[in-house]
């Protein structure tokens, strides 16, 4: 399978959806949903650990270490051993499509991609990369209703993904290749070509027009985090760039966080992801704080759903609602066990 494999690797909302569809218009890219496979197998005990779990992770970190030190040859026994676990079920997933590569598109690898180095040595690594305050004002109208401090509180999306994908960039365990998102849209015949050269993959021109699929075909992964997909077009367009931007005039609470993001963030980091600092400082100071907000977006079923969900998760921990909640799960807890 490492042949066979291609890991994107991108924060959530950085554009890896669209990125997904197209290669999964190559005739012989099979791109699923977000398997999340490597994930949980890199938070066993030896190469990282779970803080809560219905076992003792303190135990089990001890007794991973001494299991993997008895093995012959230690560590690159136990990753044998996963990797022939992953391989069945990469295999599986691959051999029913006709195709010859597997594109594993899951966003939270880009908090474990050490591991997924070592994994997967072999296997095609594609790092892409979105301006970061695109990235989190998407990730905050996308999935908290437009509520900035709810979503920082939930994850700090960027304090978490930025140094994380940019030391990956900087130390290149294995051969990969960055694109950035403002590139891919703008010209996607160039980057896609780059993308298949990088790969081993012929390319294919048709991948641009990823919405027109042969008929019979299988629609292409709208992936597990992207709430809102790309469906509504058929191909790249530029149309999102100044979303984010848009999203902050009139807002100086969310262009004062933004700051303060930023300010977490080094200069290194940034400037690795393929982004100065000084740019993103005059594009944030060219909002006007003061001016006319952008008008609400049209009421959908799912803008609806993450309305109702963000208000009732606001303080779920502290008021009567949230009392209301933990009673019946234990309840089914109770029923259930």
């Amino acid at each position: 399978m490492q042949k066979k494999l291609i890991f994107l690797v991108g924060p959530p909302r950085s554009g890896s959806t669209l990125l997904t569809r197209m290669l999964g218009s190559h005739s012989q890219i099979h791109a699923p949903d977000e398997p999340h496979l490597l994930t949980p197998l890199a938070h066993l005990g030896y190469f990282a650990k779970v803080d809560r779990a219905p076992y003792d992770p303190i135990i089990t970190e001890l007794a991973m270490r001494e299991l993997v030190e008895a093995l012959p040859e230690g560590e690159n026994d136990y990753l044998a051993a996963l990797r022939a676990m992953t391989d069945q079920i990469y295999a599986k997933l691959l051999e029913p499509t006709g195709r010859s590569v597997l594109l594993d598109k899951t966003p939270a690898y880009s908090l474990v991609l050490d591991f997924a180095a070592r994994l997967y040595p072999e296997a095609g690594y594609v790092v892409l990369t979105r301006q970061p305050l695109a990235v989190w004002s998407s990730f905050v109208e996308s999935f908290f209703d437009g509520d900035h401090q709810a979503a920082h509180t939930h994850q700090p999306l960027l304090e978490r993904y930025v140094p994380a994908i940019a030391r990956f960039l900087r130390e290149r365990p294995v051969p990969a290749l960055h694109l950035r998102y403002e590139d891919l849209v703008s010209d996607p015949e160039r980057e896609l070509a780059r993308l298949c050269e990088h790969v081993g993959l012929p390319f294919e021109p048709d991948m641009i027009d990823y919405g027109k699929k042969p008929e019979g075909a299988k629609e292409s992964a709208r992936g597990l985090g992207d709430p809102v997909g790309v469906a509504k077009h058929s191909r790249p367009t530029t149309d999102s760039l100044s979303k984010w931007s848009e999203a902050l005039g009139g807002q100086p609470a969310k262009i004062a966080q933004c700051q303060e993001i930023l300010a977490r963030l080094s200069d290194a980091d940034l400037e690795t992801w393929g982004y100065r600092r000084s740019d993103i400082d005059a594009e944030l100071a060219a909002i006007d704080p003061g001016g006319p907000r952008k008008p609400a977006p049209k009421l959908t079923r799912y803008r609806l759903e993450r309305a109702v969900v963000t208000r009732l998760r606001r303080n779920i921990h502290r008021n009567a609602l949230g009392a209301l909640v933990r009673r019946i799960r234990w309840a089914c807890d109770v029923l259930l066990r």
